[in-house]
């Protein structure tokens, strides 16, 4: 009685093969990996798919249907350092976005409302220092304050304000907040505001969706999926959907496989096994071009409400101004609301409450959106070169998965729609180089671009899931039931 083969782990193996495969070969085969190392053959292949995800490495298939692996950057990994540094900026920038965000929650009230209904308040309690002779009961500045925010609220915002009333809104005569009950729960005025300064929040991506789309592909194609479809799906580059793949071959029990024209494909046949109709085909998911989202508005906000807080904004900023003007200390506000004497401004300092603090942050708040509508252009030009990409690619994969050459002309129809512009031979060049494609003149003089190596692989792809049994997704009987 012999024993059992073991497996080792793929980590395992592929730690082998870094120590043993020191300068490693343009392109390597799992006989190299395994003679260099000593390795069975099983377990330099299962090392080689793990290095493949790990270094970004890609897989190439000669004319004998021999799987290659190709390592262009080694077992090194030059993009973390970039990649480190996104993230660095990444974190910097939500810190300091998180911090922008507390300030102006923070300060929402006392920078714009709460400022914009003191200046009003002053502005209504000079107004009717000659007509009031009546004698306040309040004593010292906060009384005074605190009377004078209190009358701005009331005259603001009771219900027969016609503040209270929206502007175009006479169908009923209810007052806003009534309506507001009606319409249901509205975006709140911190909110808006911040969306104003800092723009609108943006939802967190969840890593695993790629997977999951992969996923679904791979059970809707009949457990075999080429890298045409992986790119459909993700929207992802070569360089990155290999590596990819050969993660999801260690997690899923996936295998690489070479069709008879050399084309190459992955076959999952256990992700075909399903509890439900396997005679139902799954809904293929959506392609990558399909879900673009549209360009990051730059508040989110509609037009009246940016208005709005700008015009609130504004009208702190002047007020500011205005109390540097005559010297409005909180000393010279408690003599300027006083109704039984002359009020004579005495300089007795910068007003710094009603003066430096509103002019600061009213100044900030126009600053930073204005800062971010210009950094805004760059962010809808690097929308519109995504875009450009999946409209290329879009044209690519429909036409490989055809074994039939892109025509130039849908490709520069591709880009000009996405950026509104004609594209140059050089960017065309370049995006077409990014899909290793190839130009064909045809007959008649036209330029056609062929992809041989995506054709033939989608074509492997679809030989092989014709030929896939339906068993594969059925399941045996069943031999235990806890409910009997």
């Amino acid at each position: 009685m012999t024993d059992a083969p073991t497996f080792m782990e793929p980590a395992a193996a592929a730690a082998v093969l870094v120590r043993t495969l020191t300068q490693p070969k343009p392109a390597v085969t799992v006989a190299d990996a395994s003679v260099a190392s000593g390795l069975a053959l099983r377990d330099a292949e299962a090392g080689l798919t793990w290095l493949t995800s790990e270094y970004r490495g890609q897989y190439r298939i000669t004319e004998a249907g021999d799987v290659v692996h190709v390592f262009p950057t080694g077992f090194t990994k030059p993009w973390e350092t970039r990649q480190a540094l996104r993230d660095a900026m990444d974190r910097i920038g939500a810190a300091l976005a998180g911090a922008l965000r507390f300030i102006v929650r923070a300060w929402l009230l006392i920078a714009i409302v709460a400022y914009a209904l003191i200046f009003v308040a002053i502005a209504l309690g000079l107004a009717g220092r000659r007509d009031d002779n009546r004698r306040s009961d309040d004593s010292g500045l906060a009384g005074v304050l605190l009377r004078l925010v209190a009358e701005a609220f009331y005259w603001t915002f009771h219900p027969f304000s016609p503040l209270a009333y929206g502007v175009g809104r006479w169908d009923d005569g209810a007052p806003a907040w009534r309506r507001a009950e009606r319409e249901g729960p509205k975006v709140p005025l911190y909110e808006r505001v911040n969306r104003f300064v800092l723009g609108p929040p943006v939802a967190a991506r969840d890593p695993h969706e790629d997977r999951a789309r992969i996923l679904a592909e791979i059970r809707a194609l009949e457990g075999r999926i080429a890298l045409a479809d992986v790119m459909r799906v993700t929207g992802l580059p070569r360089e990155l959907a290999d590596p990819l793949m050969a993660r999801l071959m260690l997690d899923h029990d996936g295998t690489v496989e070479v069709g008879e024209n050399g084309g190459i494909f992955y076959r999952f046949a256990s992700l075909r096994r399903t509890a439900g109709d396997t005679s139902a085909r799954e809904r293929r998911p959506a392609a990558a071009w399909d879900r673009v989202d549209p360009p990051k508005p730059l508040t989110g906000n509609t037009a009246g409400e940016n208005l709005a807080i700008g015009a609130l904004n504004g009208f702190n900023l002047l007020a500011s101004l205005w109390a540097f003007s005559v010297d409005l200390t909180l000393e010279n506000l408690t003599r300027m609301l006083d109704k039984h004497h002359v009020y004579v401004p005495v300089h007795d300092g910068a007003p710094i409450v009603l003066g430096w603090i509103p002019l600061v942050f009213s100044i900030a708040l126009f600053v930073i959106p204005a800062v971010r509508a210009v950094l805004h252009t760059r962010e809808r030009s690097r929308h519109a070169a995504e875009a450009a990409r999946l409209g290329v690619l879009r044209e690519v994969v429909t036409h490989a998965s055809r074994s039939e050459g892109v025509p130039e002309a849908s490709l520069r129809t591709a880009v000009r729609i996405a950026t509104g512009s004609e594209p140059t031979e050089r960017d065309l060049a370049r995006r077409v180089a990014e899909f290793g494609g190839e130009p064909v003149v045809t007959d008649g003089g036209a330029i056609r671009y062929r992809f041989p190596e995506l054709e033939s692989d989608a074509e492997a792809a679809s030989e092989d899931r014709a030929k896939a049994p339906a068993a594969e997704a059925a399941l045996g009987a069943i031999a235990y039931d806890t409910d009997r």
